[in-house]
């Protein structure tokens, strides 16, 4: 009897240090190539989400926009931060697009349309991207060690769900909506 507290006190020990330090030795952290400000560009320039993650024509989304959209306005610098000079010298002066780390990059097999949620739904950014444009700066980018996938998968920031595939199912059960599972797996 007297070994077996000691016993079952490291095995709860052991079991929250794994619970806890996990995550942190699955995900790998690094941060986005340029600190950047949704909520500046969204008070100070007056842009919205659409004015730089765009549609193309065929209706497919843009994603994070090129570096041609962005020098258009920061050819020279509009104020007087050192994020906004950093990017201008680092990938504007040499015409260098930053390598964005995609927080909603989804598996090769999955197809999702932006234009069908936002166009056909009338579905806002925010109901799936939270208050991402809201904020003064980007988080770290999570990525998992084994898949290579975002960590954001499990939670998105700002909002009471993920992008897992229960995540969208629910969201289409709860609209009464049935598909079959090619219209997301291809």
């Amino acid at each position: 009897m007297r070994g077996i507290i000691p016993f079952l006190a490291g095995t709860l020990i052991a079991l929250g240090a794994g619970w806890v330090g996990f995550p942190y030795a699955i995900n790998q952290r690094r941060p986005q190539p340029v600190d950047f400000s949704h909520k500046i560009h969204a008070d100070k320039a007056g842009t919205k989400c659409e004015d730089c993650h765009a549609f193309r024509e065929d209706g497919t989304f843009a994603g994070i926009p090129a570096l041609d959209k962005c020098s258009g306005c920061h050819a020279a610098a509009m104020g007087t931060t050192a994020a906004e000079k950093n990017f201008i010298d680092q990938f504007v002066m040499p015409n260098r697009e930053p390598q964005w780390a995609d927080y909603a990059r989804q598996p090769e097999n999955v197809f999702f349309s932006h234009s069908v949620h936002v166009k056909r739904a009338g579905m806002t950014c925010e109901s799936c991207h939270g208050t991402t444009g809201a904020s003064n700066g980007l988080r770290p980018y999570r990525e998992d060690r084994i898949s290579g996938y975002s960590a954001d998968i499990w939670k998105v920031s700002g909002t009471n769900h993920g992008m897992k595939m229960a995540d969208c199912v629910n969201c289409h059960r709860t609209k009464g909506l049935e598909h079959s599972c090619l219209d997301c797996h291809k």
